[in-house]
């Protein structure tokens, strides 16, 4: 039988046990009769929770019951009406609305507004020219089709552009740089292309653009033009006729490889902080530092047609109907000017908060950013209109008498796509409260773009992962669960593929590589052709990414799930027996890479086998929980329960350090960060990583003491990590 609902006043239940006004009774039997009616009463104050209350996975279950496809549909339309940047007017409206769905729900809702530096294109002009040949001038425009119900919208959209690049001008032969990796820049110097002074042009793919810009740069080339190579973006039937990119379609973005606002390095940009100056920013390191910009896949065949040189490898090769894609440099000159305005903007976090129960000082954050560079109805608004939607299952548990455990905090970040700055921001701003009470942060940025499931997880959330996503069911088979889905995403695996959080792609980073919290980001999909383009609208959602919408249901039930079961359950669902396989491996990856070196690897191994002694103690600890279930010591005794859940959630702390990566300051985990040379890539223990990099560039001696000191520094975090785990003091 379902549970009798809670709500109301409870107080009634008692008043059978203690009468208003009882008889009077000589002072002898009132001393042995009253407290009898009292502790009957606390007696059945303590186990009306246990008795009668609904366990956490009633909730759990009415929760997945609620999902509506229609509700997730409305919010997307909604948000997605208007192009809407960061630092617009359109924008902000986009936040009203999510302001006030939430507002609508009773959820205690407020903005938390930052002035921060954004980036806007002010003038921009390519030219294609080469020997007996007039100069071409490229449009630089996304066309719109006929029928485009947003194509009035279209004119809002901010023309093409890299946020962040350098004012300025070059006109200079072409150099074919491929995917504008390092390794491509090595295959051109071995072949003797000279990049210096030259316009390189490289194609998206393999690494984030910031880097495909920095890597022109350090090559010494004067500008960088990106194109949508239709190889990888249009192997099949382009928008409106199929999901591929149009041939005008552009991919713009970013370019700035920190992280937050870049007038506020390592701080954050609260009323009346300290900022350094625009010019200072721009000249950092971080930054491109030279003209830059995107074009589409027909423009950068048109650029490519008229390059010479050697033929490029097969493996740089365009598709079918491409023209041979050569290495130059020259003939082809492109004369490239860009102008952009680099300006202090108003950006504004949304954050609504429902306060726990019994535990309102632990927080389980759920975030999602909002900012689009055009419609944004993949990237980032499917996440919003399943955050909302999810929003809006969680009131109608509370109206059935649910509260959790533990403070839910829902949070939609502005300014994500310049650089994650409007999460990093509140994490600056907010740090000593979030490291000493978080329990995991969930992120959602591209909900849905298609089919698949994507994760990825610090390794205690793995199991709770994998268990949720057997709950909810498969959006496109309803007879099969996300989970089946989640195997069939890569038939090649016999196990489920969880990806790691070092990389800087989404608002995670500040979570994880900042402050240490356990963190989860998941979509339903990964990657999709018409990513940062004009065609990312509801149209293309409605019509290829999630036609019934019932994919944002689904990546809205296992968000919600997953931090039902965080907030509401006794003992933090967390499993930490993954984290130390993943550190075994990590040492094993190393050890490859610096084989018949100076270096050795033992206070690496003697570090991780504390961490498993560390492991197997809380496990047992778990384990006796779970057999002995009511009747355990640890049911009657709140501080030890508080004490071991502190422990499992405060061990991902302990894994970071305070003078951060040598280099990068920002990123104090030692265990996950982002690839040095890709912002993309995620490695584990980037700090050795990177100094293995080094040190077999230069083969130094001092280089490869300094990969024996990241070993120690690796080696020293993770014990601290088993101490944290295991409760003890040495």
């Amino acid at each position: 039988a379902m549970p009798p609902p809670l709500g109301g006043d409870d107080s009634c239940l008692l008043t059978p046990l203690i009468p208003a006004t009882p008889p009077p009774l000589p002072p002898r039997a009132t001393a042995r009769l009253h407290p009898l009616p009292l502790l009957v009463g606390a007696l059945f104050a303590t186990y009306y929770h246990l008795l009668v209350a609904p366990a956490p996975s009633y909730y759990q279950s009415l929760f997945l019951s609620l999902g509506s496809n229609d509700t997730a549909a409305a919010h997307l339309r909604a948000l997605t009406v208007r192009p809407h940047l960061a630092g617009t007017e359109a924008n902000a409206l986009a936040a009203d609305h999510v302001v006030s769905t939430l507002s609508s729900l009773s959820f205690p809702t407020r903005v938390t507004p930052y002035e921060v530096l954004l980036s806007y294109p002010v003038g921009r002009s390519l030219s294609l020219s080469a020997p007996g040949r007039d100069a071409t001038a490229f449009a630089l425009v996304q066309d719109t089709y006929p029928g485009d119900p947003y194509a009035a919208a279209s004119a809002e959209v901010v023309p093409t552009f890299l946020a962040y690049a350098a004012s300025g001008s070059a006109a200079a032969e072409v150099v074919y740089a491929n995917y504008g990796r390092r390794e491509d820049y090595a295959y051109l110097a071995s072949r003797g292309v000279n990049v210096t002074g030259k316009v390189a042009l490289a194609r998206y793919g393999k690494v984030y653009r910031g880097d495909i810009v920095k890597n022109a740069r350090d090559a010494g080339a004067a500008a960088a033009v990106i194109f949508t190579d239709p190889k990888d973006y249009t192997p099949g039937k382009a928008f409106p006729d199929g999901p591929w990119m149009p041939p005008t379609g552009v991919q713009v973005g970013s370019t700035f490889k920190g992280v937050g606002d870049p007038t506020t390095p390592m701080w954050a940009s609260s009323e009346g902080c300290e900022r350094v100056s625009v010019a200072k920013a721009m000249s950092t390191h971080d930054m491109p530092g030279i003209p830059a910009l995107p074009v589409s896949g027909r423009d950068g065949e048109e650029i490519l047609r008229l390059v010479g040189g050697d033929v490029a490898p097969e493996d740089w090769q365009g598709g079918d109907g491409a023209p041979v894609y050569r290495l130059g440099p020259g003939p082809a000159v492109l004369n490239l000017t860009y102008t952009g305005n680099e300006t202090i903007a108003t950006i504004q976090n949304v954050i609504s908060v429902i306060e726990g129960k019994e535990e309102p000082d632990r927080y389980v954050i759920l975030g999602n950013h909002r900012d689009a560079w055009t419609f944004g109805a993949a990237d980032p608004n499917s996440g919003t209109a399943a955050l909302l939607e999810l929003a809006q299952r969680l009131s109608k548990l509370q109206n059935k008498g649910w509260r959790p455990r533990r403070t839910i905090i829902l949070c939609n970040w502005d300014a994500e796509e310049y650089g994650l700055i409007g999460s990093t921001e509140w994490v600056e701003e907010n740090r000593a409260m979030l490291t000493s009470r978080t329990v995991a942060y969930l992120n959602v940025d591209v909900g849905v773009s298609g089919s698949g499931v994507d994760a990825s997880a610090t390794p205690q959330l793995d199991e709770l992962l994998k268990q949720a996503s057997k709950k909810v069911q498969n959006p496109d088979n309803g007879t099969e669960s996300l989970y089946d889905l989640w195997m069939a995403s890569d038939s090649s695996l016999l196990y489920i593929k969880i990806g790691r959080l070092g990389g800087g792609g989404s608002d995670y980073s500040a979570f994880v590589q900042h402050i240490g919290i356990p963190s989860v980001d998941m979509a339903i999909g990964s990657g999709y052709a018409v990513y940062h383009s004009l065609y990312d609208d509801f149209t293309w959602m409605e019509k290829y990414g999630d036609p019934m919408f019932r994919r944002h249901v689904a990546v809205a039930s296992i968000w919600g799930l997953v931090a039902l079961r965080l907030s509401d359950e006794e003992i933090l669902p967390f499993n930490y027996s993954s984290y130390a396989t993943e550190l075994e491996n990590g040492a094993v990856d190393i050890n490859k890479r610096v084989l018949g070196m100076p270096v050795s690897l033992s206070p690496l191994h003697r570090s991780i086998k504390q961490f498993n002694r560390a492991v197997l103690k809380v496990d047992s600890e778990l384990q006796a929980l779970q057999t002995w279930k009511f009747w355990s010591p640890w049911r009657n005794n709140p501080l030890r329960v508080r004490d071991l859940n502190d422990r499992l959630m405060m061990t991902e702390r302990a894994f970071t350090e305070w003078e951060g990566l040598s280099g990068r300051p920002w990123y104090k985990h030692m265990i996950y960060g982002p690839s040095l040379y890709n912002d993309y890539g995620a490695e584990v223990y980037p700090g050795a990583d990177d100094a293995i990099q080094t040190a077999k560039k230069t083969n130094t001696s001092e280089s490869w003491q300094s990969v024996q000191h990241e070993i120690h520094r690796i080696a020293r975090v993770i014990s601290q990590a088993a101490l944290v785990l295991s409760g003890g003091l040495t």
